[in-house]
């Protein structure tokens, strides 16, 4: 009987860690490049209380009796699927249709990958006339060269961006021109594998692989296309979520009441002798 307090335990652990997944996707709902998480479980070891035998006339007996010992959570998933583009007055918003990934530099001096193309054209010096595109928090967005992208004597409102991430500029007939720019987009070949850095970034790992520059990858990966005034939106689905949850509790409450259960047994058993 005291098994069954342990495997039950295991079990509220396991449950306790699914809730907190989930209650974490459902607070980053309104996350701009927000990806969802889900908890996978795995079984303990099972003892073997009884193994395969053979009769007294050398018949197999092929009846095995094992009883589990728990579940563990064995991994947190991440689910890269595509977000919903919503639209943004900001003309340095970016939204990725596909599998890329920004670059950014933090303070570090690392690269950094996120879905988050809530970008700002900043004044790199305080009364000057050089603009660098950035991160909400003030980290330069890297181009395909891993280098800031900057801008002369340019207004933040007229530069466009074109599906590729090159950057155009008016001239004085109001044509836009290349400038020779362009936004660095990379992929991985298992961006499951990244290390979360925060709720909408990630950083490399052996596990993921090493990233793949879009602009040189050729016909080896299929390329993202970029959307000027528009931000992607989180992948949670919160009625997806809202059942999950909704389970979660209800497994965690049984495996709280076969404690409960077994203490019952136990406080029984400890009373016949009265």
């Amino acid at each position: 009987m005291v098994r069954s307090l342990w495997s039950a335990a295991t079990g509220m652990n396991a449950q306790q860690t699914n809730v907190d997944t989930i209650s974490n996707n459902l607070a980053n709902v309104n996350s701009t490049g927000y990806k969802a998480q889900g908890a996978q479980f795995k079984s303990l070891l099972y003892q073997e209380l009884q193994t395969v035998t053979t009769t007294a006339n050398g018949s197999p007996k092929p009846v095995t009796s094992q009883v589990g010992l728990g579940v563990r959570t064995s991994s947190i998933n991440q689910f890269f699927s595509q977000g919903s583009l919503l639209n943004n007055d900001n003309p340095a918003a970016l939204a990725i249709s596909g599998d890329g990934f920004f670059g950014y530099q933090d303070a570090n001096g690392d690269t950094i990958y996120t879905r988050n193309g809530n970008f700002t054209w900043a004044l790199v010096t305080s009364g000057g006339t050089q603009i660098e595109l950035t991160t909400a928090e003030g980290n330069p967005v890297l181009d395909i060269n891993n280098q800031p992208i900057t801008m002369d004597n340019a207004v933040a409102s007229r530069i466009t961006i074109d599906g590729e991430g090159k950057i155009y500029y008016p001239d004085d007939k109001g044509i836009p021109q290349d400038q020779g720019k362009q936004i660095g987009l990379w992929q991985f070949t298992n961006r499951e594998g990244l290390e979360r850095v925060g709720s909408v970034a990630w950083r490399e790992t052996a596990a993921s692989g090493a990233p793949i520059l879009e602009s040189t990858a050729g016909n080896q990966i299929k390329k993202s296309e970029l959307v000027q005034g528009y931000l992607e939106g989180s992948n949670v689905n919160v009625a997806t979520e809202m059942v999950n949850l909704i389970v979660a509790q209800r497994a965690y409450e049984m495996n709280s009441t076969a404690i409960k259960t077994t203490d019952e047994m136990m406080q029984t058993a400890n009373g016949l002798k009265r």
